[in-house]
Order: C-alpha cells, then sequence, then structure tokens
C-alpha cells in the first residue's frame, strides 16, 4: 500500500495531532517502512502455528494466599461520616 502525504496529515487529523509538513514527511517515511513489514509479515505461512499469550513460554510466580495484616475495619470507619452493617454509607448520586 502507498501512503501519500495527504494520508498522514489525515490520519494525523483524525488522531487529533498536530503535525507540521515537515514531520508528516517524516512519519510518511517511517510509516511506509512498518506497511512494508506488515506485507512481508503477511506473506508468511502460519498454518499450524498456535497463537501465543506472550513469546516467552513462562508461568507468572504467585505469592501464597495468606492473610498478612490485621483486619482494623473497625479503626477505619471509626472516621467515616455513615456507617452501616460495616459498610460504609455514601449519598445516592444516580435517580
Amino acid at each position: 500500500m502507498a501512503l501519500e502525504h495527504a494520508d498522514v496529515l489525515r490520519a494525523a487529523h483524525l488522531a487529533r495531532l498536530g503535525l507540521n509538513d515537515d514531520e508528516a514527511a517524516h512519519y510518511l517515511d517511517d510509516l511506509g517502512r512498518i506497511l512494508e513489514m506488515v506485507d512481508q509479515l503477511q506473506s508468511l505461512d502460519t498454518e499450524g502455528v498456535a497463537p501465543l499469550a506472550h513469546p516467552l513460554e513462562t508461568t507468572q510466580r504467585l505469592r501464597a494466599d495468606e492473610v498478612t495484616e490485621a483486619d482494623q475495619r473497625d479503626q477505619f470507619q471509626r472516621c467515616a461520616p455513615a456507617v452501616e452493617q460495616g459498610l460504609y454509607l455514601v449519598p445516592r448520586v444516580v435517580e
């Protein structure tokens, strides 16, 4: 796909970016190289290749699910303007 100067300016306008003509010419070259790379990638045969969630086959180490702090709810709710049955009461904002 051949990109033109007007295409870059239109994309910049849609993205609400203010580009002058010099910047648009610079981005025209960059975007052209990006589109060439996408064309190269599209020409590759990916039949039978499973999609990956991440390029590295690793798993996230998780910490043990243990309580590390004491329950301080009553202490925190003492300074609240309105509390009922352990819940913070807030004014209704949607009618």
